[in-house]
């Protein structure tokens, strides 16, 4: 090695030595954050401990806005300095890992506790068997009901469909209504879905087909009928129109589905409901495991590009570690990435009833091109096509086609 060689090899070592030890620069990490993830306080307070913990690192967290974060994300993906973390939602994993943009971190899965992550954020953060995504959050319907009116009819929150149904039935009485449930709440309908062992869509290879029209999908719609049947719920709108909650702070409905947090805006448009209000988790077909849910929540994934890779990781470590899960469960309420944590979060009953429902959690078919599906939502016609009377197998295979075109387009 020539001596001009060896001394810019010296000049980099005492260099990168002054910067790690000599209190020099350190090595910054932005992280994208998605509003309303996290208090301001639990932002500060992980950047100050986490930056104490890695003292050669300055973490920069940067809230983002819903609106107009798929381009964002999609354009940070393509650049060559983007962001090192991302925070995205669990479905949207998928979208952004078909850019080829996204870090496979498969090898790092058994590490951050992977074999015990709750199935509705670990299964969409996985692609072509890699996982990319790692499981952050999530937050899943639970059945948001009346102490005083399941007193007063005699009943208690049930474990299965049946029990379900018949105390139903025993609380949907004169002008009360057993159950507010919308026509087009296809999110619950899901659930019921999967609890038959059906779909919204199969994969064969690359080839994608709506299975709607499939006994068990179907199986799913009955019971749909049998509970909706079970109040006044409109049959051709969703949980928005009206606003549910607003339904249901009129004082006459027994049950709804929603998440906990619906429970505090009912009790705020009326304030003669609070303490009256208790959750339990969507019952299943059997007592001995609760009813499937589509788990919403989010997942972080670490951009190809980013040229600090294993500080990234650390980030991502710690916010999918036990501390920091508990930490953000219970600031926020969610429930946290991995099952055995569900235990920490019980103090919050709406919390408690969310986590065990989560256990069974689902997410809708993994592919980049179920936002299409969603944008005209096939689903919702289906329900109410059915719900009005129309031959449930007929209407299933109108949305089916929809379905298959929509995520097959592109090949």
């Amino acid at each position: 090695m020539s001596r001009s060689a060896v001394l810019l090899v010296l000049a980099l070592a005492l260099s990168a030595c002054g910067a790690e030890a000599g209190g020099g620069e350190k090595q910054e990490i932005t992280v994208w954050l998605m509003k309303d993830t996290a208090t301001d306080e639990f932002v500060s307070k992980f950047e100050s401990e986490f930056e104490r913990e890695h003292t050669g690192l300055d973490v920069k967290i940067q809230i983002q806005e819903w609106n107009g974060i798929t381009q964002k994300v999609t354009s940070a993906l393509a650049s060559t300095d983007p962001p090192d973390v991302i925070e995205v939602g669990n479905t949207q994993v998928a979208q952004y890992v078909a850019s080829k943009g996204v870090t496979d971190l498969s090898g790092r899965k058994s590490e951050l506790g992977g074999d015990d992550w709750i199935p509705g954020l670990a299964e969409p953060g996985a692609v072509d068997g890699k996982q990319f995504g790692i499981p952050f959050y999530a937050a899943n319907r639970v059945v948001i009901y009346r102490k005083d009116l399941f007193e007063a009819a005699g009943v208690t929150p049930p474990k299965t469909r049946d029990e379900w149904l018949a105390a139903t039935a025993k609380l949907d009485q004169g002008d009360q209504q057993g159950i507010y449930l919308p026509g087009q709440n296809w999110y619950t309908l899901s659930g019921f879905i999967w609890d038959e062992g059906g779909d919204l869509a199969e994969q064969t290879g690359s080839t994608w087909k709506g299975s709607l029209n499939t006994p068990e999908a179907l199986a799913g719609m009955d019971f749909y009928q049998k509970l909706q049947a079970l109040g006044d719920g409109p049959k051709d709108s969703d949980e928005a129109k009206p606003q549910q909650t607003d339904v249901v702070a009129g004082g006459k409905v027994a049950q709804f589905i929603a998440v906990p947090g619906a429970a505090k805006l009912v009790a705020k448009a009326n304030p003669d409901l609070a303490g009256k209000i208790g959750f339990f988790p969507i019952p299943g077909k059997t007592a001995d495991k609760p009813g499937a849910v589509f788990t919403g929540g989010s997942d972080l994934i670490i951009p190809l590009a980013s040229q600090r890779q294993e500080a990234a990781y650390e980030v991502v470590k710690a916010l999918a570690g036990e501390k920091w899960q508990v930490e953000l469960a219970k600031t926020m309420n969610y429930v946290p990435n991995r099952k055995a944590l569900a235990k920490e979060v019980g103090g919050d009953p709406g919390t408690a009833a969310m986590a065990v429902g989560a256990a069974n959690g689902h997410a809708t078919p993994n592919s980049p091109n179920w936002a299409a599906v969603e944008a005209r939502n096939p689903i919702k016609e289906f329900q109410t096509a059915v719900l009005t009377g129309a031959d449930p197998k007929t209407a299933a295979a109108k949305a089916d086609e929809v379905i298959t075109q929509a995520l097959n387009s592109g090949k």
